[in-house]
């Protein structure tokens, strides 16, 4: 499966110039989101929807891109003119048939083994498209407040930035699985410094842990 990583946004809640270059524990946010895909077991083909605010972030990228040349990593411009509309131009322009995943470049818990879990639960299910939500409880036990929370089967789940369509039907509504986890480290999207302290947080108390 090929995944597309969605890293046009601006950093403005932030605070900051551009979104994915935000500095966690001496890293960039994207930096973590691509370690990730590339360890993935199920991810061929990478690719980075970037747009013309994000002028460092392509620079940076394009370092990342030399260092990690035995991985499958490409760029895709793309207008800026909103979420959905750059991510069908990105899947369109970089030729994407079959299943695709999409994540957000503002996810830098995410793991390997989540990306794979996810994907495998896609594979159990008869649906076109998946979406992982979280369930607003963990959310609200880090301390974080989520911008868009749903009401589903008596409870509440929160959008964590992760979708799984299929780019042959990318312009049209498909039916979607609502996959609702509770891992923390989907939980945190970083759009504010709240949610950035949250992340450096627990970062750090998983490398005191190891330590």
């Amino acid at each position: 499966m090929d995944a597309v990583v969605m890293a046009g946004g601006m950093g403005r809640r932030l605070g900051k110039d551009e979104k994915p270059l935000t500095m966690i524990l001496n890293r960039p946010m994207i930096h973590y989101v691509l370690s990730a895909l590339i360890g993935s077991k199920n991810i061929n083909h990478i690719f980075v929807a970037i747009s013309p605010g994000v002028k460092k972030t392509i620079q940076w990228l394009l370092d990342f891109i030399k260092e990690h040349d035995n991985a499958s990593i490409g760029m895709i411009q793309t207008p800026g003119k909103g979420f959905v509309n750059d991510m069908v131009l990105a899947v369109e322009k970089a030729g994407i048939t079959g299943r695709v995943l999409i994540i957000m470049a503002d996810l830098p818990l995410v793991t390997p083994e989540l990306i794979d879990r996810i994907i495998q639960k896609y594979g159990e299910v008869n649906t076109q498209a998946l979406s992982v939500h979280m369930r607003l409880d963990v959310c609200t036990r880090l301390g974080l407040r989520p911008d868009t929370v749903f009401h589903k089967n008596s409870g509440f789940i929160v959008p964590c930035g992760i979708n799984i369509l299929d780019a042959d039907r990318i312009r049209e509504e498909q039916e979607d699985f609502n996959l609702v986890l509770d891992d923390e480290e989907l939980a945190l999207n970083v759009n504010t410094q709240e949610d950035l302290a949250v992340c450096e947080r627990y970062l750090k108390g998983k490398v005191c842990a190891v330590i």
